[in-house]
């Protein structure tokens, strides 16, 4: 049983292959997010790119925003008024003629990097800030944590997004970074927090001990672990 699992992005639109143990049996497959990203253009895309990858039986997607029971609500660095009511799942079983499971793009990383023991924190760094968190490899769905409010009546998103990392630099970026967890540490009081997103190799400081940085291609193993939950 193989798996294409499908990470969409802000940015970017990621495809990969899984063999029944999680590992790649292709490299990934990256193209720019469409503009405007709306769900029949993005449907396209997947289903053109998917069509190159190796033969899959299966697909899991993450999706950035609220995703209940496939349907997605929102969806903040895609355009909500696109994407509220969209039968995600469905649409995309259609369109690719396998089975596909939807949920929140961090919700899925975290199923592939929790060690599903105590309270884990997941966050991802790359067009915004998404977030998950587990207890005893126990998913809370669709922890909207980027939107609450931090500081000076911004939220960790504003302070933390793409957008910021580019314009204040590296130096001033990670500094946010680190009040931002040293902010967060204390509600969840987390055993281990692991850190995701295509801007986490932009960090340039030492992190807690109970902080670990992972890849993409660890969170996607996620994929397989979605097809386990009941």
């Amino acid at each position: 049983m193989t798996t294409l699992a499908v990470d969409i992005g802000g940015m970017s639109l990621k495809l990969l292959v899984l063999d029944e143990q999680g590992e790649p049996l292709s490299d990934t497959l990256a193209r720019p997010t469409p503009d405007p990203p709306s769900p029949e253009v993005l449907f396209t895309m997947i289903h053109d790119m998917a069509d190159t990858l190796p033969p899959h039986q299966r697909v899991s997607v993450g999706f950035p925003g609220v995703v209940k029971n496939g349907v997605t609500w929102n969806a903040p660095n895609l355009g909500d008024e696109l994407w509220n009511g969209v039968p995600l799942s469905e649409k995309l079983t259609y369109r690719l003629e396998r089975p596909v499971r939807a949920v929140n793009d961090v919700d899925l990383q975290g199923l592939g990097v929790v060690q599903g023991d105590g309270v884990e924190l997941v966050l991802t760094l790359g067009t915004g800030m998404g977030a998950a968190l587990f207890t005893d490899g126990v998913l809370v769905p669709n922890l909207e944590l980027g939107h609450h409010p931090f500081r000076d009546g911004q939220t960790y998103e504003d302070l933390v997004r793409d957008s910021e990392l580019k314009r204040v630099g590296r130096v001033e970026w990670t500094a946010r970074v680190l009040d931002a967890i040293a902010q967060i540490e204390p509600i969840f009081n987390y055993d281990r927090l692991h850190l995701g997103g295509g801007n986490a190799a932009n960090i340039e400081s030492e992190l807690p001990e109970n902080v670990r940085v992972f890849s993409l291609a660890e969170g996607l193993r996620g994929a397989l672990k979605l097809w386990d939950e009941s």
